[in-house]
């Protein structure tokens, strides 16, 4: 039950900044001690991702940056997006009047 919730939460949180991605991998670890499927997919995930650090790691800094660069505007995109569809919260201080 604890890894299907985090799961849950997790799978809802990845386009939203924080640790969506985080606990979804939390959430594996967990369902990984009682699921086969589980263990193997966060294999699957754990090689890829280190496939990935290693990658990097081996590029220029300028490609680092881009990356870095690439991931920051996603991020903002998404805060936008969910901005707009959602409404500002009531509790956001008053230099967001073009949002409400």
């Amino acid at each position: 039950m604890v890894g299907t919730l985090l799961l849950v939460v997790g799978l809802v949180t990845i386009p939203l900044p924080g640790p969506g991605w985080l606990t979804v991998i939390a959430a594996l670890f967990v369902l990984a001690t009682e699921f086969t499927w589980a263990e193997r997919l966060l294999e699957f995930t754990k090689r890829n991702v280190k496939r990935w650090t290693e990658w990097l790691g081996r590029q220029p800094v300028w490609v680092r940056v881009l990356v870095a660069l690439a991931t920051a505007a996603f991020v903002y995109g998404v805060v936008v997006v969910v901005l707009h569809v959602l409404g500002v919260p009531s509790w956001v201080p008053g230099w967001v009047p073009m949002w409400r």
